[in-house]
């Protein structure tokens, strides 16, 4: 496993942040969501997934509660409850795959689904900070730009920090875009913060 440049440092500087007043109180963010991307490449997904543990751990310490949402176990979640997770299965290697994503799209649609199960999940947990992971793994199923538009009225009162396997791109005259894997384009996003860029 390849070490990733600069990563014990954001492990020290997102601990610093999300333990810091500011960040918990979400001062000084006008009247912006409180949303924060972490943007880690692809490749360091399995040390990112340490690290956060870590993290989770070195906050629960200070007595900092997170609850963490993983987009794909809850997807699994979602279509076992529903009774379909093990005809899908059988169903893939036969399946044209854009007929199979399709299929997926509609039946976890980030409005009608997942938001509404983000929220059950929030409504009955009692955090202070809420993490969202899980990503890379749901594309192309879930788009991430389409999840964060639709949990601004989901996660209220709360940080997030969603944990993005790509870039995080922001420009003045461009926008910003979600860059998955460095690679794909994941569409305008501009209301998030990137939290490497956050004060403690």
């Amino acid at each position: 496993m390849t070490a990733v440049p600069g990563l014990p440092e954001q492990e020290e500087h997102l601990f610093n942040v999300l333990s810091s007043r500011r960040f918990l109180q979400m001062e000084g963010l006008g009247n912006e969501v409180p949303f924060f991307i972490y943007p880690y490449p692809a490749e360091a997904a399995l040390q990112v997934d340490s690290a956060k543990k870590r993290v989770k751990n070195k906050l629960s310490h200070k007595g900092i509660t997170v609850y963490e949402v993983n987009l794909y176990d809850l997807a699994v979640e979602m279509l076992e409850a529903r009774g379909v997770w093990e005809r899908l299965l059988r169903a893939e290697p036969e399946t044209d795959k854009a007929d199979f994503r399709e299929m997926l799209q509609g039946m976890l649609d980030p409005q009608l689904h997942l938001a509404p199960a983000i929220r059950a999940k929030v409504e009955s947990n009692d955090f202070d900070i809420f993490f969202l992971s899980g990503i890379g793994e749901v594309f192309p199923y879930i788009r991430s730009h389409n999840v964060l538009n639709n949990l601004q009225s989901v996660v209220i009162g709360k940080p997030m920090l969603m944990f993005f396997p790509g870039r995080y791109e922001q420009s003045e005259t461009l926008g910003s875009a979600l860059v998955l894997f460095g690679r794909l384009k994941d569409d305008q996003y501009y209301r998030a913060k990137n939290i490497l860029e956050q004060e403690a």
